[in-house]
């Protein structure tokens, strides 16, 4: 699909998401913090969302551009770099949900599984669940995280040492900018909860454990708020499938033809968000240790 030069709802989205998290940090913060928090956190959700369509080339066809428009970390935890090239990884179809080969895959290998100690295990299968996912999900993702890269750091990997040092001005932007607004830091930490909690739902069952890789990207037809902050990435599969396509022109791509995405996909769909809260906000969808991998 041919690409525009400049694709407007796009550069338009990210300056009012900009907007919004300069005016949740300031004048709705020192009006009522509560707000200010809310409004901050879902800015911050959605930035994560205008990062995931730069790394994909978007709004520009100069990618140094789309990356310089995403620049300041909003969210403080992950260096752009990282999350650019852990994602582009994770498309590699063949590879989806595989514990080592897919950087975003939350199964783990059964092996692994049975040497973890029995308070680990505790914390990854309350984890599994929704309701555990939004309330402890970020701060176990950023502990793996974490280890992982200080890890590869340890083992000369530049790439991501090099992620790791442009994270730095991409955080100081931000700090900057809270020693002169309304907003306190520790406030603004809680907004960056709200704002991966919030990224957690989208995240949370975008993939399941499948014997063929087309049938592991799931499809969720919500149209509403939440698929606006995900920038309509709940139609997975039509994202994995057209990745060069921009968010805002994936509903139409899916209505065209909804019947051949879900017979690649087998199935694997939810009609709204409001039905996984109901069916997996206290329980979980799947087993942490990967069920279709040796040793289950």
């Amino acid at each position: 699909m041919d690409k525009t030069p400049v694709e407007w709802p796009t550069l338009g989205l990210l300056m009012a998401c900009y907007g919004a998290w300069i005016i949740g940090t300031t004048w709705t913060a020192a009006l009522w913090l509560p707000l200010g928090l809310i409004i901050t956190g879902l800015a911050i959700a959605l930035h994560s969302s205008l990062c995931h369509e730069a790394l994909h080339g978007h709004p520009f066809r100069s990618q140094r551009l789309n990356e310089a428009l995403v620049f300041p970390c909003l969210c403080l935890m992950i260096p752009y770099g990282r999350f650019r090239d852990t994602h582009l990884a994770h498309h590699r179809e063949e590879y989806l949900t595989d514990p080592y080969d897919d950087p975003e895959a939350n199964y783990l290998d059964p092996t692994v599984w049975a040497r973890l100690p029995l308070w680990v295990r505790a914390v990854l299968r309350i984890n599994n669940t929704l309701a555990g996912r939004m309330l402890i999900g970020p701060m176990v993702a950023q502990a793996i995280f974490l280890r992982a890269d200080w890890q590869a750091i340890k083992q000369g990997n530049r790439a991501v040492l090099n992620a790791w040092l442009w994270h730095i001005p991409a955080v100081a932007l931000v700090l900057i900018w809270l020693s002169f607004a309304s907003m306190p830091v520790w406030a603004y930490l809680l907004a960056v909860w709200l704002g991966l909690a919030v990224l957690k739902i989208r995240t949370f069952l975008e993939h399941r454990a499948h014997e063929r890789a087309s049938g592991r990207t799931v499809v969720i037809e919500d149209r509403g708020p939440l698929a606006w902050i995900f920038l309509n990435n709940n139609l997975h599969v039509v994202h994995h499938m057209h990745p060069e396509v921009p968010w805002y022109r994936l509903p139409a791509l899916y209505a065209a033809r909804r019947d051949h995405y879900l017979r690649r996909n087998d199935g694997y769909v939810y009609r709204s968000y409001a039905q996984i809260f109901r069916a997996h906000f206290w329980r979980a969808k799947d087993p942490v240790p990967h069920p279709l991998r040796p040793g289950q």
